[in-house]
């Protein structure tokens, strides 16, 4: 298979915390004075909507949130990433064995320039954005995380999908020497998941690459994993190895699993609950040291970001297409 050479042009670095931090209370207080500006499915597949293009300002307005971030303790050792095990700080107890240089990906189907690619020269050129997103796990608990990555839209143009394209389908790493939870037949390895092309080209679509100013930790995804925040996290896919545009909608993990409590759209919606619990609360993480969960509060569709995506699923029976 033919690399990928993209141009070569210096890439931005990551700010380390302290400063992440000091950088975030600037910017409260220039927010603060008026007077200085801030720029700123077993089923048949439905049939897609027409696309829709998003402004850049209406895209932006959901890039951030005044709401309270989760600590950076809490962010990075209450995870789900079976890969290391099942329990919640099972991922940050892990033995680091995670190899995540060299670290390439695979980008092939409906294109026109498919090949293997180093992640330094797939994000070659694309400074990394910090984006504070709500984060909603379908287990009912959420979090707010300050992101960093590009957009994954930007990402995905340089192979030029044809219109054949249909959806994108993302595969995890499954290295068992790796990754000692895949030595637990918990789902069918390796993790796979899917969005529609219209979904994985919207601007709130981000390929992170750290958070909290920081590089991804290995329980979070290292070194690149998908954020889609109208989503619940498992449509997030972590360690990606492997990206493939496609026309049909792609098989995913908990899909294939079981269809019945994970569907493939996986958009967050109160009014459709897990068939063994409510969904129309949340639980958000946002405690103190001695506190993990702070106040039960409620569920809002598509996450709050239903302003930005919701003209993405206009016509679409939600109950059905959940």
């Amino acid at each position: 298979m033919a690399r990928f050479r993209p141009p070569r042009i210096p890439s931005g670095a990551i700010t380390d915390e302290a400063v992440y931090l000091e950088r975030r209370r600037l910017l409260a207080a220039l927010a603060a004075a008026p007077a200085l500006g801030l720029g700123g499915c077993a089923e048949a597949e439905p049939p897609p909507p027409a696309a829709r293009a998003v402004g850049t300002a209406e895209a932006a307005a959901g890039f951030r949130t005044d709401e309270p971030l989760t600590r950076y303790e809490d962010a990075t050792t209450y995870n789900n990433f079976y890969e290391f095990g099942t329990r919640k700080d099972d991922p940050s107890r892990a033995p680091r064995t995670l190899r995540t240089t060299p670290w390439t990906v695979v980008v092939d189907g409906e294109c026109g320039r498919p090949g293997r690619i180093g992640l330094e020269d797939l994000l070659r050129g694309l400074r990394p954005e910090e984006r504070v997103y709500r984060l909603r796990c379908v287990e009912g608990w959420s979090m707010v995380v300050p992101w960093l990555g590009v957009p994954l839209g930007m990402v995905l143009r340089r192979f030029q999908p044809t219109s054949k394209a249909k959806y994108v389908a993302f595969t995890t790493l499954a290295d068992p020497e790796q990754m000692p939870g895949i030595r637990q037949r918990t789902i069918r390895w390796p993790y796979r998941e899917g969005l529609r092309i219209d979904e994985a080209m919207h601007p709130l679509t981000l390929l992170a690459t750290g958070l909290y100013g920081r590089p991804l930790p290995q329980q979070n995804g290292a070194p690149l994993r998908l954020v889609v925040p109208w989503k619940y996290g498992f449509k997030s896919i972590k360690s990606i190895v492997a990206i493939r545009f496609t026309g049909r909608m792609p098989e995913t993990a908990w899909n294939a699993l079981q269809p019945s409590e994970y569907g493939f759209f996986a958009n967050v919606n109160p009014e459709v609950d897990h068939p063994r619990w409510s969904q129309k609360t949340e639980r958000r993480i946002a405690g103190t040291r001695s506190r993990l969960f702070a106040e039960r509060i409620p569920t809002r569709l598509f996450n709050g970001y239903a302003e930005q995506v919701a003209p993405l699923y206009a016509g679409m029976d939600l109950r059905r297409w959940y």
